[in-house]
């Protein structure tokens, strides 16, 4: 094995036995004080199925009572389901029909599932740079909280969710993990077909920023990338979700990237029921959440992020999910893997393929087995379709209308977008940790070419996105400049994503001037080509550094030497007095999120409200 892998996934283990320990006693609790359905009064389970068919009642019944002659294939189970389904967003449209086909498998198979909740489900595309963007981090964890108070009516076998986006599969898997006593599997619903493509929209975004094209010639640009139902077809955070679902083993195999509306699509969605049924308890190969999701496969799932290019977001969900299950990860853990773990990938915005091409090449089953001929990844994980890796490296086909895995995928279509580890694209994973005076802040290179990476330039200090975006239209930001835009961490005001930076730095660097962002906010997925030190920890609000820096300051950020420096002496930092912070008017819903903005952890442990287990 790998032995940067192994070392840092043995640290893990060591950092993290106390409070993994107090997660699964809790776990084990559970499941041995509040088994499903068993302990539910007549009462109780009468109010459960009120609503159900009479033989779907007698099925449940026979659940509880009379186990052993529910079916004569499968021991009946009932499933729970916890949907994201809505019709704004193109990704989530196409769960509304997921719980009907759900129902008929179950029924296929002598078992039940009923709708346990539905969750929020918001989106960053629709939200950036508006108000609405200051709820998206904080929504991840109500996702968590309304997953647990759609399961806690502890009805149910073994959950399936119904998620793809940003927040919502991070948010979904906090709260499935609180039940992590019960198997669970994550159902997707896959990317829309190709539009426009990626690099053609980022030109016409500059172009758009310059004054060239107006207001309708850019929603037909906007309209003609997001065109359909499905995700978003960049390599963001929504992709990058699928692609951890996977990796942790929730997610069927080769399932992330399969096109709505197929018959493909449709029976993973039925294959998924019946590999849920059967890690349930009564059918005798129970298999928990607990065991699926462990320290080894967190590393996994970060391999593949650093593999393929992925989201920044998920240096605060992973760390977020992590905790969740008691498994201490930090941001050093995610930059010594990130000098190890090559990178195979190039899906916008690293490259200028879209996911559709990524699965066309091999996808999934090819990224896994690159990553474990070079003894990438821990071995010895079970998962939803077994108890190793190798179903992993299968591509799902139907045959007589069923889904099978027979086929290998040993080799790529396309080594222009999926490449092997002989032929990496770049030696490390291109995600890595940037420390100084500054404090921490992670920064995304894979799209940075490597005269960018380092900049030593004056720092222009904003307070808001639109301050940055004013003196941008007044013509003052073309110069070497590293942009400071701070009071944009999850205390002060949600860590909102920055992209409406990213055309206008872009049009300054293609001008020749050295330009980098350095935030306290967020940027995403979709980080670009300007060199950009994001989640900068602590943040502004919270006394970071950053709220000292002036206009004019010096800063340093040297992405290979993994530093961000303010070039000012420890003496005049100390005599300096920190900038205040004053908050907007508390418009769209923000006013309801002020004890979330008190009570938010910082970004380097995910930026997060919940903490089960009491993670420090």
């Amino acid at each position: 094995m790998n032995p940067v892998v192994e070392a840092v996934t043995n640290e893990l283990i060591e950092r993290s036995t106390a409070t993994r320990q107090t997660y699964l006693d809790r776990m084990r609790y559970s499941m041995e004080h509040t088994p499903p359905k068993r302990k539910l009064s007549c009462g109780n389970l009468a109010h459960a199925f009120a609503a159900n068919t009479d033989s779907e009642k007698t099925t449940i019944a026979d659940q509880v009572y009379a186990p052993s002659i529910a079916s004569d294939r499968l021991n009946s189970t009932n499933l729970g389901i916890i949907t994201a389904y809505n019709d704004m967003l193109s990704a989530h449209q196409p769960l509304k029909d997921y719980p009907d086909q759900i129902k008929t498998a179950t029924l296929a198979l002598g078992s039940t599932a009923q709708v346990a909740g539905g969750v929020p489900a918001m989106c960053d595309g629709v939200t950036q740079g508006h108000e609405g963007m200051e709820l998206s981090l904080f929504s991840r964890d109500v996702v968590a909280l309304s997953t647990a108070v759609g399961l806690s009516h502890n009805m149910f076998d073994g959950n399936l969710f119904l998620g793809v986006c940003d927040k919502i599969v991070p948010g979904m898997m906090m709260g499935a993990l609180e039940f992590g006593h019960l198997p669970a599997v994550f159902v997707p619903a896959g990317p829309m077909p190709t539009g426009m493509s990626n690099d053609e929209k980022a030109k016409q975004r500059q172009l758009f920023a310059e004054g060239k094209i107006d207001r309708r010639q850019m929603l037909e640009v906007e309209s003609a990338c997001y065109h359909s139902a499905g995700t978003c077809t960049f390599y963001g955070t929504a992709n990058s979700n699928q692609m951890l679902m996977e990796m942790l083993g929730v997610q069927l195999a080769g399932a992330s990237f399969v096109q709505p509306g197929t018959e493909l699509r449709s029976a993973l969605t039925k294959a998924a029921v019946e590999k849920l049924i059967r890690s349930t308890e009564p059918n005798g190969n129970y298999r928990p959440l607990y065991e699926v999701v462990t320290e080894k496969s967190i590393i996994n799932a970060l391999v593949g992020l650093l593999a393929t290019g992925g989201s920044t977001n998920h240096s605060l969900h992973l760390v977020a999910i992590a905790r969740c299950a008691g498994i201490m990860l930090d941001w050093s853990d995610i930059d010594r893997l990130s000098q190890a773990v090559p990178l195979l990938a190039r899906v916008y915005p690293n490259g200028s393929a879209d996911v559709n091409h990524f699965q066309q090449a091999g996808g999934m089953a090819y990224l896994v087995h690159e990553l474990r001929r070079a003894e990438l990844l821990n071995e010895d994980v079970v998962n939803i379709m077994g108890s190793d890796l190798s179903a992993y490296e299968y591509a799902p086909e139907l045959e007589n209308g069923e889904v099978v895995w027979k086929n290998r995928v040993t080799s790529s279509a396309d080594t222009s977008v999926l490449t092997s580890v002989d032929n990496a694209f770049a030696s490390n994973g291109g995600l890595s940790l940037l420390n100084g005076n500054l404090g921490k802040a992670i920064i995304k290179v894979s799209a940075v070419k490597e005269e960018h990476r380092k900049i030593e330039a004056p720092a222009a200090v904003f307070e808001s996105q639109n301050e940055f975006i004013e003196a941008f239209n007044r013509g003052e930001l073309f110069r070497d400049m590293i942009a400071v835009v701070r009071f944009q961490g999850p205390a002060a005001n949600g860590m909102p994503e920055l992209h409406k930076l990213t055309p206008l730095l872009g049009i300054c660097q293609d001008r020749g001037f050295k330009v980098a962002l350095v935030t306290d906010g967020r940027m995403s997925g979709a980080s670009g080509k300007v060199p950009a030190a994001i989640h900068v920890s602590p943040e502004g609000l919270k006394g970071g550094i950053i709220s000292k820096v002036r206009d004019g300051d010096t800063i340093n950020l040297d992405a290979n030497a993994g530093t961000l420096e303010l070039l000012v002496s420890e003496e005049e930092l100390h005599n300096r007095m920190t900038e205040s912070y004053t908050p907007e008017m508390q418009t769209i819903g923000r006013g309801l999120f002020e004890n979330f903005r008190a009570a938010v952890g910082i970004a380097e442990l995910g930026a997060a409200t919940v903490n089960p287990n009491h993670c420090p």
